[in-house]
């Protein structure tokens, strides 16, 4: 039986893991050799699909990051003991790339519905109910993602659900802070 607080502190501190290593892979230099749009520059209506921040270079770390976490995580603790999943080492790890894959997957349905309202990457939205809005779906979507991923393949107990979406806004937004102090993003202006 799962325990619905264990899976949430394991997919907590694995995306804490990965975001370690995304925080300091954006922050080198190596990483602005992928800073290429994963839109490429299309466009509908007359805007960006993505937009300019989000690029390759943010896939290609998080998603095996993700894996190598869930991995790393299942051989140091038992998940048995636990009340995880009942997987393999290596069911982990391909669980955490398709958490990491979701994750990172999350951001772009609201990339897309920010760049069509011309709100510019890495703002948010004006106004007395599109601010407060704005400000809390940039803090879910990649955690809705993930969990939105990992629930197609595996049961994810309604009170995990409600946990990371209450804790992983918090450690996403840590890790955006660090990222910046890094240099792996720019302030918006």
């Amino acid at each position: 039986m799962l325990e619905p607080l264990g899976c949430a502190l394991f997919l907590l501190a694995a995306f804490a893991l990965a975001g370690c290593a995304q925080a300091a892979w954006l922050g080198s230099a190596a990483a602005q050799r992928f800073a290429w749009p994963i839109d490429s520059g299309r466009t509908l209506r007359g805007r960006r699909v993505f937009g300019s921040n989000k690029t390759a270079r943010g896939f290609i770390v998080m998603i095996p990051a993700t894996a190598a976490a869930f991995f790393i995580l299942s051989l140091s603790i038992r998940p048995d003991a636990h009340g995880l999943w009942a997987l393999t080492p290596f069911q982990y790890a391909a669980l955490g790339l398709l958490a990491g894959a979701g994750f990172m997957a999350g951001e772009l349905p609201n990339s897309f519905i920010k760049r069509q309202l011309d709100i510019a990457p890495g703002r948010s939205a004006t106004g007395r109910l599109a601010r407060p809005l704005s400000f809390v779906v940039d803090r879910v979507d990649s955690v809705l993602g993930a969990l939105a991923a990992i629930g197609s393949v595996m049961p994810v107990p309604w009170l995990t659900v409600v946990l990371v979406l209450l804790f992983g806004p918090v450690v996403h937004g840590l890790f955006s802070v660090l990222t910046f102090r890094l240099g792996g993003k720019e302030r918006p202006a």
